[in-house]
C-alpha cells in the first residue's frame, strides 16, 4: 500500500471534527440546619485520630478525574487488536498529527457499527467487517503462520495490496476488496471528523468574514479555462459551456 495516506478509491488526501452553576435549593440548607441542630443535641465524643484524619482530608482532589475507559459494542479483544493495527495502517502518523487509531478511530467504528444495526435492524454492515477481519487472520496464518495484527508490516501490505486496489483484484479476492472498501471509508470517516483533524485542517467554522475579497484569481482562472473547454474529472466528462 502506498505511504502518502491517499486511497485511490476514495481519492481523499491525508492533508487535503459547560459550565453549569447550580444554587443550593432552599429544602437542601433547610435539611442541613436540622441536622446541625440535631448533632447538638448528641454527646460529645473525643475524636480519635480516625476522624481527625477524615475531618481534615479534601473534599476534592486536585488531580483530574480519568475518563471511563471506552465499552466497546462489537469487537472483541483480539478483533480489537485487529482493528486499531489496520485503522494505523490506513491512516500512519506522521509530522502533522497522530494516527487513526489515536484520532480515535477504532472507537468510532465500533460505535458506528452499533449505531447502524440498532438503526438498520440488521447486522450486515457488523456481519462484513467481522468477517473480512477474520480472513485477514485466516489469509495471514495461511501464509506467514501468524494472526494479521502480529505479522510484520511486509507481510501484512502484501495481504493488502491484494484488496487496497479494486482494479487489480483477482476474482476470488473480490469479496475481501467490498470489505476493505467498507473499513477504509470508515477510517477516512472517523479520522477527518476527529477532534484532532478537525483542528488540524483546520476548519474556520462559522466566523464572520470582515471582508470578501471575492475569488482567488488562480481558483477563476481555472474555472473560466474549465468553462471554455470542457473537462474530464472522476464523475465523468464535462462540455465546454456555451453562452
Amino acid at each position: 500500500m502506498p505511504e502518502d495516506k491517499k486511497t485511490e478509491t476514495s481519492g481523499v488526501s491525508r492533508r487535503d471534527l459547560l459550565h453549569v452553576l447550580g444554587t443550593v435549593p432552599a429544602a437542601a440548607v433547610a435539611a442541613e440546619s436540622a441536622a446541625h441542630a440535631q448533632v447538638q443535641t448528641q454527646p460529645q465524643l473525643q475524636p480519635n485520630a480516625e476522624t481527625q484524619t477524615r475531618a481534615h482530608a479534601p473534599l476534592h482532589s486536585d488531580s483530574p478525574a480519568k475518563p471511563a475507559a471506552f465499552q466497546r459494542k462489537v469487537f472483541d479483544d483480539r478483533q480489537w487488536h485487529t482493528v486499531r493495527v489496520l485503522c494505523d495502517l490506513i491512516i500512519p502518523a506522521d509530522e502533522r498529527s497522530g494516527s487513526a487509531t489515536a484520532a480515535g478511530v477504532p472507537e468510532f467504528i465500533d460505535d458506528w457499527l452499533d449505531f447502524r444495526k440498532q438503526q438498520d435492524g440488521t447486522d450486515y454492515l457488523a456481519a462484513q467487517i467481522l468477517g473480512g477481519l477474520g480472513w485477514l487472520d485466516l489469509e495471514s496464518t495461511r501464509l506467514f503462520q501468524t494472526r494479521f495484527a502480529t505479522a510484520s508490516l511486509a507481510q501484512q501490505k502484501q495481504i493488502l495490496d491484494r484488496i487496497a486496489w479494486p482494479a487489480r483484484a483477482s476474482g476470488e479476492d473480490r469479496r475481501w476488496v467490498a470489505f476493505f472498501t467498507r473499513f477504509r471509508d470508515l477510517t477516512v470517516s472517523g479520522f477527518f471528523s476527529s477532534k484532532m483533524e478537525v483542528a488540524d485542517l483546520p476548519f474556520l467554522g462559522n466566523k464572520a468574514i470582515t471582508e470578501w475579497k471575492g475569488c482567488d484569481p488562480k481558483v477563476w482562472a481555472v474555472i473560466e479555462e474549465r468553462m471554455k473547454n470542457g473537462y474530464k474529472g472522476l464523475g465523468g466528462e464535462v462540455k465546454p459551456w456555451t453562452d
